[in-house]
C-alpha cells in the first residue's frame, strides 16, 4: 500500500462518509483562505490521484465485506439462536428462528421433500415439536 499522508488518509475517510469530495476537502484540509470553486478544484484532484483512488477503493471494499449480509450468514445466525433457545429451554424462541429460516429459504427457492413415513406438513411438525417441549 503507497503510504498516504495524515490529512489525504482523513479525506478518504470523509468521503466514504459523506460522498462528497468537497465537504471531505473541507473536513481534511485549512480552507479559511480558499473559495468553493478552488475547494472543488482541490476535491477533484484529489480524487483522481492514483493513491487517493485506490485507498478510497479499498476503504468501499471494507465496508461492504462489513456489512455483507447472505442467505447463508443469516442461516448460520440462526441455527445458532436456535441452538442457544433450545439449550436454554425456550421452545419458542427456538421455533421462531426456525420459522424465519424457513421464511428466507423460501418454498420458491427450495422444496419441503415429500416423506412417505412423514407425510405431515411441516407447520403440523412444528406444532409437535412445541407441544413436546413443553
Amino acid at each position: 500500500m503507497n503510504k498516504l499522508t495524515t490529512k489525504q488518509e482523513k479525506f478518504c475517510k470523509s468521503f466514504i462518509e459523506t460522498g462528497n469530495a468537497t465537504e471531505a476537502y473541507r473536513r481534511s484540509y485549512d480552507c479559511k483562505n480558499s473559495n468553493g470553486a478552488t475547494i472543488n478544484r482541490n476535491a477533484v484532484a484529489l480524487l483522481e490521484n492514483t493513491k487517493i483512488a485506490t485507498r478510497v477503493g479499498e476503504l468501499q471494499l471494507n465496508l461492504q465485506k462489513k456489512f455483507e449480509v447472505t442467505v447463508e450468514s443469516l442461516s448460520k445466525e440462526l441455527d445458532e439462536d436456535r441452538q442457544l433457545a433450545r439449550s436454554l429451554g425456550q421452545p419458542g424462541a427456538a421455533i421462531s428462528a426456525l420459522n424465519v429460516k424457513a421464511r428466507i429459504h423460501g418454498p420458491d427457492k427450495q422444496e419441503m421433500p415429500n416423506d412417505p413415513e412423514n407425510p405431515m406438513p411441516a407447520t403440523i411438525q412444528v406444532e409437535i415439536l412445541r407441544n413436546e417441549n413443553n
